[in-house]
């Protein structure tokens, strides 16, 4: 078959296979949303069942990672926090399933801002502020802010999904009840139009991420291990003088969470350098080696490690 033949064929499936995904998979995730608590996290626990021991998804990235960040714990100790994880990994993308009919009595129930002074507080500076956090608890019910006091437009930064129809569902969802989500490459551009028509805002952002290749500005030590890091918070925070605080996001028990409001700097401009983002760091690992379980670790977060010096010469 043509070769200019079966790329047109492609990119004519494409679209449609795309939303044949989507009309497939929304009415069963709308289904999980829609069972009571009980019957919800028994399915998680069915789904743990499949994902641990039938699928075995990324669990050989899971241990490396964990070995890599607790070269201190024991094989026992590691494989024991990999399988908590799992089962709060369950819970983390059903939650996110949830979102889709969850109530804003509901939502407000089971995340819980411990000190709305401080909201209060920070929205006084008359400011707008970066709101930091990391992949760590429940940072998909992070929504629930705007429903506990929050005044500011909001907005939730993400990476767009390649699927329309599911990244609209995605933007639907975690928008339904006031927060606008901004793709990532939009927020510079978003935040300096915000500035200077005066509008006050609160940008949340995940920024523990390992940058993708190319020069890095600043490495760190991250969980004991030297690595590269985004700094994109802070440069924006300086740039425009944004206050920066971290959300501290802890899991009470199953499907409840209590947030706290840590400020890092009301005055961007008058620290050094990669002080707000070693500050945000700190924190973030105080949490991870508290309750390791309840991290993200299926992503590749230390692949950089040992590449410092390579990546300096580039």
């Amino acid at each position: 078959m043509n070769a200019k033949y079966t790329i047109s064929l492609r990119k004519l499936f494409k679209p449609i296979m795309k939303r044949l995904a989507y009309l497939l998979a929304y009415p069963m995730l709308w289904g999980i949303s829609k069972l009571p608590y009980k019957l919800f996290y028994a399915f998680s626990d069915f789904a743990f069942f499949l994902i641990y021991y039938l699928v075995g998804y990324r669990k050989k990235v899971v241990k490396e990672n964990l070995q890599f960040a607790f070269p201190e714990k024991s094989e026992e100790e590691i494989l024991l926090i990999r399988k908590k994880f799992y089962h709060h990994f369950c819970d983390l993308f059903l939650e996110m399933a949830k979102t889709i009919s969850i109530s804003a009595e509901e939502l407000k129930k089971r995340f819980v801002l411990k000190n709305p002074q401080k909201l209060q507080e920070i929205e006084a500076l008359n400011k707008s502020y970066i709101l930091m956090m990391g992949h760590y608890n429940s940072y998909e019910w992070v929504t629930a802010l705007q429903l506990q006091g929050m005044t500011y437009k909001a907005f939730g930064i993400y990476k767009r999904i390649k699927n329309p129809y599911f990244d609209k569902m995605i933007r639907d969802s975690r928008g339904k009840f006031g927060v606008e989500m901004l793709d990532k490459d939009e927020v510079i551009r978003q935040m300096i139009s915000d500035k200077r028509g005066g509008v006050l805002a609160s940008y949340g952002m995940i920024a523990d991420q390992a940058p993708k290749g190319g020069k890095t500005k600043y490495w760190r030590d991250f969980m004991g291990r030297r690595v590269p890091v985004f700094i994109g918070s802070e440069v924006a925070a300086k740039k425009l003088d944004f206050t920066v605080t971290y959300l501290k996001i802890e899991k009470v028990k199953r499907g409840f969470y209590e947030a706290e409001l840590i400020p890092i700097t009301e005055n961007p401009q008058n620290l050094t350098d990669y002080q707000i983002t070693d500050a945000y760091f700190d924190l973030l690992e105080k949490q991870i080696r508290r309750q390791p379980e309840n991290y993200l670790w299926t992503h590749k977060r230390w692949k950089h490690v040992g590449k410092e010096n390579e990546n300096q010469r580039q």
